[in-house]
């Protein structure tokens, strides 16, 4: 069997996702796997003005992008510019698709979803789609009717896809696909021990990479400042102009016990070390923290995918929300010495299990081509 995944760069999320599925086929099944970029696919031009205007949009203009996030999301003619858009490049997708001939067709971002169906509608592609929606909450940009099976994050997106007209028995809410190793449990006091951290004191991670220099590290300084005793894990990622600013600051401020890690690829080990995720809540950094029952102080979630993303976190008591304009430091502090919060905090991260999302896409798989070969 060959399965052929479509996804685009707009945000490291979609990636995450597909490489997840990618991983975990080629480990666990005797099926081909490919992975395409489909914008790229469609052309550089598009693929850089898409995402360069996607990442302008979200750090210089997150409220015009949540406008627009929302006014798409609703049912005028701005909402049917994506799939006419779409469909304008899908032929030149095409080709991507044409040449690799997959039994199925799995996509992880809304781009993909809309150029495989409009293919589908017009006969060119006959394999089933599963569209996989990688925030927790959904949008119309997502929806065709070509798309054999959706899998999204939870049961609660379940009622918002059928207001959408998605017939109940194409919702799969399996959860977002995450790499295996997030749920592999891990000896906390231990991994601390091993970064030279303190079993005994609260450990908060930074997942910093997408915030503001100066914004993240007056976060860091208001929270060095309070008597609160703990420690901090900060993860740069590949902003080298955020790590520089942090080694100056630890060494300015050397009092509460700091790691630093620029990019790593083994972030699993740093949530399974920490009591408490600072991060602003991707889709897929979420499903990471909660496979790992790593619970959340989300902050600067971008208007859209990522307000719905804060609001299913905090629906089910899953995070502490830091509003602009509020104590951080205070707010941080004071969850950190209210252990039994932050445990039942924990105890419905685990609740929220989806481990089974992996084994369940397989068997999805399986259905959707045997239901092809019967037709």
């Amino acid at each position: 069997m060959k399965i052929l995944l479509l996804t685009a760069a707009t945000g490291g999320g979609h990636i995450r996702a597909a490489n997840a599925v990618e991983e975990y086929i080629r480990e666990n099944t005797g099926w081909n796997v490919r992975t395409v970029d489909c914008l790229k696919a469609v052309g550089r031009l598009l693929d850089k003005t898409v995402c360069d205007s996607y990442l302008f949009m979200a750090k210089k203009a997150p409220m015009l992008f949540g406008r627009l996030y929302k006014r798409t999301n609703k049912q005028n003619m701005i909402s049917h510019l994506v799939p006419k858009l779409s469909g304008l490049f899908s032929n030149m997708l095409y080709p991507a698709i044409e040449g690799y001939n997959p039994d199925v067709i799995i996509t992880t971002h809304p781009f993909a979803t809309e150029m495989v169906a409009d293919l589908k509608g017009d006969g060119l592609v006959k394999a089933p789609l599963i569209c996989i929606i990688t925030d927790y909450g959904a949008h119309r940009a997502y929806i065709a009717r070509e798309v054999d099976s959706y899998v999204v994050a939870s049961d609660d997106m379940v009622p918002e896809l059928r207001e959408f007209g998605v017939p109940l028995e194409k919702i799969c809410p399996f959860g977002i696909p995450v790499h295996g190793v997030f749920f592999d449990p891990q000896d906390q006091k231990m991994l601390l021990r091993q970064l030279s951290l303190d079993p005994e004191l609260p450990t908060l991670l930074f997942m910093a990479g997408s915030f503001g220099v100066s914004n993240i590290i007056k976060l860091y300084r208001d929270l060095a400042a309070t008597q609160v005793k703990m420690q901090i894990i900060v993860i740069t990622g590949r902003n080298q102009k955020l790590f520089d600013a942090f080694e100056k600051e630890i060494e300015a401020a050397p009092a509460i016990p700091t790691r630093l890690i620029y990019f790593t690829d083994e972030v699993e080990k740093y949530m399974h070390a920490a009591d408490l995720l600072v991060t602003k809540p991707g889709g897929l950094t979420v499903s990471e923290a909660l496979a790992c029952n790593l619970p959340m102080a989300v902050f600067d979630a971008i208007p859209g995918q990522e307000e719905d993303n804060a609001r299913f976190l905090k629906t089910h008591d899953m995070c502490v929300r830091i509003e602009k304009g509020s104590d951080f430091a205070q707010e941080i502090s004071q969850l950190l010495q209210e252990k039994k919060r932050l445990q039942a905090m924990r105890e419905n991260c685990a609740g929220f299990d989806k481990s089974q999302s992996m084994p369940n896409m397989l068997s999805l798989i399986s259905q959707l081509t045997a239901r092809e070969v019967r037709a």
